[in-house]
């Protein structure tokens, strides 16, 4: 799976079903409407569900998984549902300890990760798919700058500058904003070493080199996005779900050479925004053995279409039916 290039197949399947479910829409930025697929099923209460779940994880994910929650408890009120959105990396040791039976990460987990896992259990954690997200690099609403391609941004944000750019970008002109705002400094706000969102933007944008010690790092999204709504030459990256009125969105391209993409749903579904990725659920199921039931229903109703409704809601994209199918059948 490449979160980075997102299947070009995904447009068909949304756009084609979806558009006969016009009351789970949102109106974006760019004036267009995301939907959920009217194809994706219905949620059906089952007997028996009962107990206390935990989710130990992202960050990005935190609204998600609260909303989740609370549509889960609506159809089960006696569950008890515990999120603590701490960063990805706090993950995979809260279910290896067992101390959480979700761990919601913005990024795949890393194969030293899955070896601990493996070693611990005997077998590899489950990855679900649940959400689809545009990592953004937000500046102030003021900020004229029409676009920056990777290598620009890598040079905003890296020492090293591994995608290529010959100078580090320190001013607003030296990633092509002209007039009075061209001798504006930057200033840079990020994730914390915890976060996947920090691991995703060290590895697409940055190519695994290191980040600028200039970058101030923030313990969630929210604080990235305050941060730059009150710093006027401010430039910072956070998933999409976090957007407010204070920023914009930067479209991005992948080189000089290409158009940008902004954060349209035309352009992640069909994989032309470059920092699209797919955001994760990761559950401890053993090898040819079921889910504990409360895991299997709560990541049922995730897959269904009121727990998409809950993802479009917070602001990121809905799967298609097409791959929450195949998420399903990965749980049962």
């Amino acid at each position: 799976m490449q979160p980075r290039t997102l299947i070009p197949l995904l447009a068909g399947a949304l756009f084609t079903s979806a558009l006969a479910f016009p009351t789970a829409a949102r109106t974006g930025a760019e004036n267009d409407v995301v939907k959920v697929d009217a194809n994706l099923p219905a949620y059906s209460k089952v007997a028996g569900v009962s107990g206390n779940l935990n989710s130990i994880g992202s960050d990005t994910l935190n609204n998600c998984m609260t909303l989740w929650a609370e549509g889960f408890r609506s159809q089960y009120p006696a569950v008890r549902i515990q999120v603590e959105g701490k960063g990805s990396s706090t993950a995979p040791p809260a279910l290896i300890a067992g101390t959480a039976q979700i761990g919601p990460m913005s990024r795949e987990m890393k194969a030293t990760e899955i070896d601990d896992f493996e070693g611990e259990f005997g077998y590899k954690p489950t990855a679900i798919r649940v959400a689809i997200d545009a990592l953004a690099l937000y500046v102030h609403k003021d900020d004229p700058i029409e676009k920056l391609t990777l290598a620009q941004a890598d040079a905003l944000f890296g020492k090293q500058r591994k995608q290529g750019a010959a100078t580090a970008a320190l001013t607003w002109g030296d990633v092509g904003v002209t007039g009075e705002w061209a001798a504006v400094p930057v200033s840079l706000y990020g994730r914390n070493s915890a976060s996947g969102t920090y691991g995703f933007f060290k590895e697409h944008v940055l190519k695994n080199g290191d980040y600028k010690d200039t970058v101030k790092e923030q313990p969630g999204s929210a604080s990235v996005v305050l941060g730059v709504t009150e710093d006027r030459g401010a430039v910072g990256y956070s998933g999409i779900g976090y957007r407010t009125s204070g920023v914009r969105p930067v479209p991005i391209a992948k080189d000089a050479t290409t158009e940008p993409s902004g954060v349209g749903a035309a352009e992640v579904y069909g994989g032309k925004y470059p920092l699209t990725r797919f955001l994760y659920v990761y559950v401890n199921k053993a090898p040819e053995k079921p889910l504990h039931p409360l895991v299997k229903e709560f990541l049922t109703y995730v897959l269904s279409q009121p727990g998409q409704l809950g993802t479009l809601k917070d602001g990121y994209f809905p799967l298609p039916q097409n791959i929450a199918a195949k998420e399903l059948a990965r749980i049962q």
